[in-house]
């Protein structure tokens, strides 16, 4: 729906986009002619679902100029100002054995993604943020929603959600005190088509190798993307507010923690690092 209720209507790929996405071909794999584009939304996250819903098979992915209602992690506020980044979902339909692991792989495929359309190397910070450094302060860049459900038949599907702060200059100003976009990291213009094409490829990729139960690898490489975060303090709170030292995450993406009291397995929930 639309800010009015009014549903909202597609229209054709920008040209940026539709440029990289032509060029992408079989690379976009599973999302290769799945693409929907809106002027504006409340959130690509929303429409998605509604698709899953009605059985929708997987690839198709919802992107939009705009977000008017776009959201993080517990219902946080994501700025989605018209151009300014890249807004999109797509669904997809994994295997059980892979549900944990989905946003970690979609982690690895953003940072993979910015890296081959703008050559700049984003951070992995656990469980869903890409920042501009590991250290405290670091300000994020993109970031990762996935929501699930389930078929009558219990079969799960995933609504993977991701935003990533393209322009600089349209962030809302105390969106900018702690967030960052690609061309405030670079110093110069990013082609946004170029990026939403090479992170569609990415996923594609390594959705393929979560299907193909090829686990390891991809936790292997989150490992690698996230190495200046891992080894920082961290703040928790299961009853109690608790400290640690994030060192490792395990083969299903749960973060593993060293506290005084031993090691602890965070599997999800709010973790402030330090």
């Amino acid at each position: 729906m639309t800010a009015l209720g009014i549903p909202p209507v597609p229209v054709p790929l920008p040209r940026d986009v539709a440029a990289a996405v032509a060029a992408a071909g079989a690379r976009l794999g599973l999302f290769a002619d799945r693409i929907q584009w809106f002027s504006e939304v409340t959130s690509t996250n929303d429409i998605v679902t509604t698709l899953a819903e009605a059985g929708n098979g997987e690839g198709v992915v919802v992107a939009a100029d705009a977000q008017n209602a776009g959201r993080g992690r517990f219902g946080r506020d994501w700025a989605s100002p018209h151009g300014a980044g890249i807004y999109a979902s797509v669904l997809l339909r994994p295997p059980a054995a892979a549900l944990r692991l989905v946003t970690i792989a979609a982690g690895v495929a953003l940072v993979d993604g910015i890296r081959a359309a703008t050559g700049l190397t984003l951070q992995l910070k656990w469980p869903n943020d890409l920042v501009a450094d590991g250290g405290p302060g670091a300000r994020k860049v993109a970031g990762i929603l996935a929501e699930g459900g389930a078929t009558p038949e219990g079969s799960p599907w995933v609504v993977l959600g991701f935003g990533i702060n393209v322009l600089s200059a349209a962030l809302p100003r105390e969106v900018g005190l702690r967030a960052s976009s690609l061309e405030q990291e670079l110093g110069r213009p990013v082609d946004r088509g170029l990026v939403f094409a090479e992170c569609l490829a990415a996923l594609a990729g390594r959705y393929r190798q979560l299907q193909e139960g090829a686990m390891a690898p991809v936790v292997a490489d989150w490992r690698v993307r996230a190495a200046a975060t891992l080894g920082r303090a961290v703040e928790w709170n299961d009853g109690a507010r608790r400290q640690g030292v994030a060192e490792d995450v395990d083969e299903h993406g749960s973060l593993i923690v060293r506290s005084d009291s031993g090691t602890v397995r965070i599997i999800s929930g709010e973790v402030r690092w330090l």
